[in-house]
């Protein structure tokens, strides 16, 4: 091996063990499957010394998955660099039908060393911290969703209905307690599911005041406090942003931004013939959904209310103008697609896409901490 040359190292990773490949430099460099090491720490640490020599460069790379970061920040504390892959963006063969550790570990290797792989952004420990938070507390309203699921379906099979407007406010549990079955059997199941519903709530608001308290010396926090300037953007969908997204420096332009969360068009095009589909839907789903429901509220005509004019006077100029700006624009936006005769759905998704724009020019407003 040449001095000051380059060794690359392909990981598969898995829970007990890490398949791992080497490729040396140059495009005739040997490719060769190394072996197989335990994914303990000790073990690794053992198999980068072995492979540290002077004059050579050492470049770690593995896939994104449920193993997460804690490799790549093994590695990069042993002083070599390790990049974090998108297992969607790797080029595979169409006759491609065989994978196994040791092909996934070489095919690594190999691309990587030729430039082949995408790397992800990886957040650092504390940013990390914050986004587990964050998903806790979205997996927590999910399961209140499927209970509340619950007691509708147990309610419709035995006939009742809920004679108020709004349900799942203090009159509608009321209501629900209030209840007579005919059978004890029926009484239990009831009692049993409106409990399961109020832990699922109580553990909501637990999440969300743990998110409002981590926010105080999160170095995001500034931003967060900004974006919800904006109309339809609240705590909750301005942190999910900002966790998911992290670092918004790394897109030089809000088409960048767009097209990472997978809001820009589709296209399939070929010679003359030019054909654009749906929204590639590529990117953070999470974000995407909270963007399409922060939209929602561009339905209505463009207004300062009391509440969000309090809520916003503390900000700088420059945030509250962009924001009016972005209500005008976005509520015209959807009325326009409205009136050309597009579904409500199609509008929402086009200014969600657009929203997705003044989110990142907000955002940068600010020297950001990372």
């Amino acid at each position: 091996m040449q001095e000051n040359s380059e060794l690359f190292i392909g990981l598969d990773v898995s829970k007990d063990s890490h398949a791992v490949a080497v490729a040396e430099a140059g495009r005739s460099g040997e490719v060769r499957f190394y072996g197989e090491i335990g994914a303990d720490a000790a073990s690794v640490r053992r198999f980068v010394h072995k492979l540290d020599r002077p004059n050579v460069r050492l470049r770690f790379c593995y896939e994104a998955g449920p193993t997460g970061y804690g490799l790549k920040r093994q590695i990069e504390a042993l002083g070599h660099d390790c990049a974090v892959i998108a297992p969607s963006l790797i080029p595979r063969r169409p006759g491609e039908r065989v994978k196994t550790n040791r092909r996934d570990a070489v095919k690594l290797a190999r691309l990587f060393r030729a430039g082949e792989l995408t790397e992800i952004w990886t957040p650092d420990e504390a940013h990390e911290a914050m986004r587990d938070l964050v998903r806790a507390r979205e997996a927590a309203v999910k399961d209140r969703t499927r209970k509340r699921q619950e007691i509708r379906s147990f309610l419709l099979r035995n006939g009742l209905v809920y004679p108020g407007k709004k349900a799942w406010g203090t009159k509608y549990f009321k209501w629900l307690h209030e209840l007579s079955l005919a059978w004890p059997a029926q009484i239990a199941v009831l009692h049993e599911m409106i409990i399961a519903e109020t832990q699922c709530r109580e553990r909501v608001a637990r999440l969300e005041k743990a998110i409002e308290d981590a926010l105080l010396d999160w170095p995001l926090a500034p931003a967060v406090d900004r974006l919800q300037a904006l109309r339809g953007v609240g705590l909750i969908a301005a942190v999910t942003f900002m966790v998911e997204v992290g670092d918004i420096r790394r897109f030089e332009s809000p088409r960048q931004l767009m097209a990472y969360l997978g809001l820009v068009p589709s296209e399939r095009s070929t010679g003359d013939t030019v054909r654009r589909g749906g929204i590639t839907k590529t990117g953070n789903a999470r974000v995407r959904r909270t963007l399409a429901e922060s939209a929602w509220t561009y339905r209505y005509p463009a207004r300062v209310g009391k509440k969000a004019y309090f809520a916003t006077r503390h900000m700088p100029e420059e945030v509250r103008e962009t924001a009016w700006k972005a209500q005008a624009r976005l509520t015209k936006r959807y009325r326009a697609l409205i009136a050309r005769g597009k579904r409500s759905t199609v509008a929402i998704t086009a200014v969600a896409r657009e929203l997705v724009g003044f989110m990142w020019a907000i955002a940068r407003m600010e020297p950001m901490e990372i």
